[in-house]
Order: structure tokens, then C-alpha cells, then sequence
């Protein structure tokens, strides 16, 4: 990857000024072997329950960036080990959780990219509950299915579409 999300703020201040392109407040720690990633978004709103990560990361992920709105729980992990080798393993460019992750020796072992809010060492309920590709706001920014997430060690850029 050669984006640098500074360089796409300065290249795109009208859009920013617009909102088409929007920074995510950093809030977000980095986990993975990947710093840099970018892609669509696949987008999940879940709250404690990470049935539909797992049934997201299953799919074939074509580079997208798994997008999950937990509700900035600090309660309990959405992601675990298992799951960042399942995105690996499935194309996924990267995850975004607004929530916590679990065995993050074992995600940054995993040449993907994860931003989360914090570690938490316990797992998530797992009854199903949640929504699949809707638009979900994180920390007062709001992401649709398609837009494009740009994340490196500056920060996490939405974009409405792909940038050049």
C-alpha cells in the first residue's frame, strides 16, 4: 500500500470540508501485522454478541475492511485470535471494531490489519443478535456498506468511494 492518509487529507480538503470524506476521532489502537489497509466496508451493528463476525469472516472478504459497530463497549471482545486468522485466511484487508478485542498476541501475529478501541480478555455472547450492511455510526461519523476505509498509523479516513 501506498497511501498515506495525510497525503489524502491535503489532496482532498474539499471533500473533508464536505464530509464525503470524514476522519475517525482517534480513538482506535492498532493491532496486526498490517498498519496500512485500506477497502470497501462491510458493515456490522452488534452489541456483545460476536456471532455475526465470525459469520462475516467466513466469507470471502475480497479486500474488504469488516466494519463493526459494537456500541464502544468496554465489556467484553468482538475479535479474537481465531477470527483475525479467519480474515486472513477468507482476503480480508482489515477490521475496524468499536469495541474490544481478545488475544492480541495472537491478531498481531496476523498479517491483517485490526483498529480497536482496547483489549478486554472476555468473550462476547453469542445468540446471533445484529445487523449486516447498514449504515452505522462510530464516533459520530457514519459508514455505509461500499465506502472506503483508508487506515494507517495516522489514522482512519471514510471515504464515500475509492479515492485516487
Amino acid at each position: 500500500m501506498t497511501f498515506a492518509t495525510c497525503d489524502i487529507c491535503d489532496a482532498h480538503e474539499d471533500q473533508l470540508a464536505t464530509g464525503a470524506l470524514a476522519v475517525l476521532p482517534p480513538l482506535f489502537k492498532a493491532f496486526g501485522r498490517n498498519l496500512r489497509f485500506s477497502g470497501p466496508a462491510y458493515t456490522l451493528k452488534i452489541f456483545e454478541d460476536n456471532t455475526l463476525v465470525r459469520t462475516a469472516l467466513e466469507q470471502p472478504g475480497n479486500g474488504q475492511v469488516l466494519v463493526i459497530d459494537g456500541g464502544a463497549s468496554l465489556r467484553c471482545a468482538l475479535v479474537g485470535g481465531n477470527l483475525g486468522v479467519l480474515g486472513v485466511k477468507n482476503g480480508w484487508a482489515g477490521i475496524v471494531v468499536n469495541g474490544c478485542i481478545r488475544d492480541s498476541v495472537e491478531i498481531n501475529a496476523c498479517a491483517i490489519g485490526v483498529r480497536a478501541l482496547a483489549t478486554h480478555p472476555q468473550k462476547s455472547n453469542k445468540k446471533g443478535a445484529g445487523e449486516v450492511q447498514l449504515r452505522v455510526m462510530i464516533a459520530g461519523v457514519a459508514i455505509g456498506p461500499g465506502n472506503w476505509i483508508y487506515a494507517d498509523e495516522d489514522g482512519i479516513l471514510v471515504a464515500q468511494g475509492k479515492l485516487a
